[in-house]
């Protein structure tokens, strides 16, 4: 004979019976949940399934918003901010940069880095992911970059061509790819020396004079 004093197994949620949400509340309860999903077991492991059960409904629910992963999950990083961060202006563009690469270090040293650097990985493997990321989110945004440097030309810091160029991201391309191999946290000496031997020499070293390329009867072409 059971033992009555014992406590009685919890019976399995049933999302039919919480209260019905719809609309943009249904859609947070579901991106929030992903997010959860993401940080605890990674883009891999993550199905409709799992993202469903946890936000409290029905699977349909899901796929109807979203048709697939790679969609649900890069929806779910945007309203995470995941790859979002403030910009004061200090002034000075080294003082922007340093702002700008400590925040992103923060960011990823934050449990939102695992989740970057997970969907960094997975983006070999996944083509619609990769490319969904690449229109949408961004690991490390162009855009805000871009708002340094343009601050810095508005100041006379920089000239125009540097917006333009190759040399623009390659700070934030440093700190990317230290995080990927190394993982985090980031030391603040690596940030002032990307900044300080490599990122604002470059930007400060006028374009190389390239010579027009010639045919092989001498001729310019």
């Amino acid at each position: 004979m059971p033992n009555s004093a014992e406590p009685a197994t919890a019976p399995p949620l049933d999302h039919r019976k919480g209260p019905r949400r719809r609309g943009e509340e249904l859609e947070s309860a579901i991106l929030l949940a992903t997010l959860d999903e993401l940080t605890e077991v990674g883009y891999a492991s993550l199905t409709m399934e799992r993202v469903a059960a946890r936000a409290r409904t029905g699977k349909a629910a899901v796929y109807r918003r979203w048709p697939s992963r790679a969609q649900l999950v890069v929806d779910a990083c945007k309203l995470g901010k995941v790859s979002e961060v403030d910009l004061p202006d200090t002034g000075e563009l080294r003082g922007d940069v340093l702002v700008l690469l400590r925040q992103m270090a923060a960011k990823m040293a934050s449990p939102f880095g695992d989740l970057m650097r997970g969907l960094l990985a997975e983006m070999t493997r996944d083509p619609e992911l990769a490319e969904l990321i690449r229109q949408r989110i961004h690991t490390v945004r162009p855009a805000t970059v871009q708002i340094v440097l343009e601050r810095a030309v508005r100041r006379g810091e920089l000239e125009a061509w540097v917006l333009t160029s190759r040399r623009a991201t390659v700070a934030t391309d440093l700190l990317r790819n230290q995080f990927l191999l190394f993982g985090a946290p980031l030391e603040d000496d690596f940030i002032t020396d990307i900044v300080d031997d490599v990122y604002l020499p470059l930007l400060l070293t006028p374009p190389p004079c390239r010579r027009p390329h010639t045919s092989p009867s001498g001729d310019p072409a």
